[in-house]
């Protein structure tokens, strides 16, 4: 019989880096492992402390004879989406196949029931040469073990920095010619006050505009509040984003990119959102935007050799701008859902 005890832990006690060194090796450990993108420290650290009470997120450590063997992680909104919780479980590679992860697993369940939430959120990775079915995931087979769908497949892509200039002129020029009238502006972390709150309407469409599959997801509420307090909440964590927006001739911000750097991995970045607003579409400025993005990124931070992005494997718009730029995919992320 196990005798595994799980407590929560708290951002700036010694237990939460013990917590995080165990998530970072199982991140870290199998096919995945060369492309993982684990959180680092001090990033999980600062969100779990985040006094934003927008979000909720909790962190618990499981524990055998006094040494960390597993985690559990919760997040989720208190505005919106209200019924739903993300959920990350891990568990130390040397200590898998002891029942440990699901003991993690039926307690942070447990914990978002407490919570009032009914739906459950959660992603596995495997290598691209597995498939997009993932059949050959062990991680994906315990998740639906435990009662996970599979609601979409993403794809992860990365690109070696830099693109030669003469790609990004050829680009911008057939980009160009397409969405005349509109003006490209470009900025370095916080959004500037002209622009925030059409920055705040645009970013929480995201959500709902880009492909969900099988995952429920209501609209994100618009707060300029809350844009400013992700901004301080990327800046404790040692992050900072590259933005470009497109605005169109009545002035409305109609298309944006977004790549977050940290200065603990200086050598790369994240492209987090694309989005070209409905009404806008078909002149472009998915790529454009895209293109002035990668221009500034590599005017801001030169060092950076390597952007990681992941696409929904059946937005091919977006796929076909991120393969004409260069991406090149190398494993998939699977998006899973339980309904408690």
């Amino acid at each position: 019989m196990s005798t595994l005890e799980v407590r929560e832990v708290d951002a700036h006690e010694p237990a939460f880096d013990h917590y995080h060194a165990v998530y970072a090796a199982a991140v870290r450990h199998g096919p995945p492992g060369e492309f993982a993108t684990p959180w680092q420290l001090e990033e999980a650290r600062s969100a779990l402390a985040d006094p934003d009470q927008r979000t909720v997120r909790r962190a618990w450590v499981g524990l055998l004879g006094g040494r960390a063997v597993a985690t559990g992680w919760l997040e989720g909104s208190t505005v919106d989406n209200t019924g739903v919780a993300g959920v990350r479980v891990t568990c130390h590679p040397v200590h898998r196949g002891h029942g440990y992860g699901a003991e993690l697993l039926a307690h942070v369940e447990g914990e978002a029931r407490s919570l009032g939430r009914a739906r459950l959120l959660a992603e596995v990775e495997w290598p691209y040469a597995g498939g997009a079915d993932g059949a050959a995931s062990t991680d994906l087979a315990w998740a639906r073990r435990h009662g996970y769908e599979l609601g979409l497949v993403d794809v992860q892509r990365r690109l070696e920095l830099p693109v030669p200039d003469a790609v990004l002129d050829e680009l911008a020029a057939e980009a160009a010619t397409h969405h005349a009238g509109y003006e490209l502006r470009s900025f370095s972390g916080r959004v500037p006050d002209d622009l925030v709150e059409a920055w705040a309407v645009l970013t929480a469409s995201i959500d709902t505009e880009a492909p969900t599959g099988d995952i429920e997801r209501e609209a994100t509420t618009v707060d300029v509040s809350a844009v400013r307090a992700l901004e301080e909440l990327l800046a404790r964590q040692g992050r900072e984003k590259v933005n470009t927006v497109a605005i169109a001739p009545d002035g409305d911000v109609v298309a944006y990119s977004d790549v977050a750097v940290t200065v603990h991995e200086s050598e790369r970045a994240y492209q987090w959102g694309t989005l070209v607003r409905a009404d806008h579409r078909g002149h472009r400025l998915g790529l454009a935007v895209k293109v002035a993005n990668l221009r500034l990124l590599r005017q801001t931070h030169p060092q950076v050799t390597t952007v990681v992005t992941y696409n929904a494997e059946v937005n091919g718009p977006m796929i076909a701008v991120n393969e004409r730029l260069g991406f090149r995919p190398v494993q998939w992320l699977g998006e899973l859902q339980k309904r408690l």
